[in-house]
């Protein structure tokens, strides 16, 4: 592949500047909150359960609101929405901080930080669907930071909570979102208008085929979150050789669920990497057979990865997870491909209220299987459920003709 293909132009980056920025954010404010629970909970003086019921509005608002922001961001455009995404969870954070003491102030302003955070997928991929020119790699970088999020965000949370307390931690959500805005502010007021008209034409569109894609995104859906709720405790459960190894190396007493969640995070990082390569692939080969040959290749560490213990779990999860988040560039192209320029917003705002409306499928999925055979059955039945998914994507092949980036 020639560097001139390779490279993105100055308008892609800047695009991605605020994308990028957008889609850290976006996983940051949702982890943040979880992340400080338990001190949460001591200083307002409610129990777990209690405390976690005010964030549920947030999780909920975030995902119901995805088809609405996508059908705005068609009309008005991803930028006026971006704008209004770093400004209304930036002040929601800050309101987060200033009602801290009042659980019923604090479960509106954790709201509006979900209500504000369900802009930026439809708006932001949209963007970038529209007006990046290698959108495969455009959507690798995007889903790398969404990666670096999801892995430091709970981290960079609980250090500014174990030196500054719960509040500081929603000032500096506040203040970050809020710096999103002068990144947006940096670009061109012109280039989105131009691109827009100067935009790609999409030959390749088919709604027939973005229907069997969506049943594909939905069974992904399960098993992305059947995997991210069951690992931690798997990993807890059946790493104890190397907690013990890590203890000794270390020469100080350990968490086993520190060393857990760290393993989850570093699994994260390992996404960043498959996404990376998943962007790389997408820009060179057909996008239908790249999407199938990644999830096929998560079956076989799937069905097997819940009875390892120790290092062959970890070798089997860093497997699985490169290429279960190493294919999203290339599903998020898949997308862009199969729907009409007009439209790629709602498009992604579709794909996510079914996505992250899945989640609570995939947890009751896990809840049932780990209830009735052990929690090392999971990932079989994981597995299961992306052979269906790998069988839709051989639909999807045959339904659609060939597609590129």
């Amino acid at each position: 592949m020639s560097r001139e293909h390779q490279d993105l132009n100055s308008t892609d980056r800047s695009i991605l500047s605020v994308t990028c920025y957008g889609h850290f954010l976006c996983h940051f404010n949702m982890l943040v909150f979880p992340a400080i629970l338990l001190p949460l909970s001591g200083r307002l003086g409610l129990e777990m359960a209690d405390t976690l019921n005010l964030g549920f509005y947030m999780y909920l608002l975030m995902g119901l609101s995805a088809p609405f922001w996508g059908y705005i961001a068609d009309k008005i455009g991803a930028r006026p929405l971006l704008s209004l995404f770093y400004i209304g969870a930036g002040c929601s954070g800050l309101a987060a901080a200033f009602f801290m003491d009042s659980p019923s102030a604090l479960q509106w302003a954790l709201a509006c930080i979900g209500l504000f955070s369900g802009i930026y997928h439809p708006a932001g991929l949209g963007w970038i669907a529209s007006c990046v020119s290698k959108t495969s790699t455009g959507m690798a970088y995007n889903g790398m930071f969404g990666n670096l999020g999801l892995a430091i965000g709970p981290v960079l949370a609980g250090l500014v909570n174990y030196f500054l307390g719960p509040q500081a931690v929603y000032i500096g959500l506040g203040l970050l979102n809020l710096f999103g805005l002068a990144l947006l502010l940096r670009i061109d007021q012109a280039t989105h208008r131009t691109l827009s008209v100067e935009g790609k034409t999409n030959d390749s569109s088919s709604w027939s085929g973005f229907a069997v894609l969506l049943v594909a995104m939905m069974l992904g859906g399960i098993v992305y979150r059947g995997t991210t709720v069951t690992l931690p405790a798997l990993f807890e459960m059946k790493g104890a050789g190397v907690f013990q190894w890590l203890t000794g190396l270390l020469q100080t007493n350990l968490s086993g669920n520190v060393v857990a969640t760290g393993m989850t995070s570093f699994l994260y990082l390992v996404g960043m990497l498959g996404q990376y390569t998943g962007g790389r692939v997408g820009e060179r080969f057909d996008l239908r057979w790249s999407y199938f040959i990644f999830h096929l290749l998560t079956v076989p560490a799937a069905l097997v990865l819940g009875f390892m213990t120790d290092m062959p779990l970890i070798l089997l999860a860093t497997f699985h997870s490169f290429f279960l988040l190493g294919m999203q560039p290339i599903e998020n192209t898949l997308v862009a491909r199969l729907t009409p320029p007009s439209m790629h917003s709602s498009a992604y705002g579709m794909k996510f209220v079914l996505t992250f409306g899945v989640g609570a499928v995939a947890v009751q999925i896990v809840r049932y299987v780990e209830r009735e055979q052990g929690i090392a059955s999971v990932f079989p039945a994981l597995g299961l459920v992306s052979i269906l998914l790998v069988f839709v994507i051989v639909l999807l092949i045959r339904k659609v003709p060939a597609i590129h980036s």
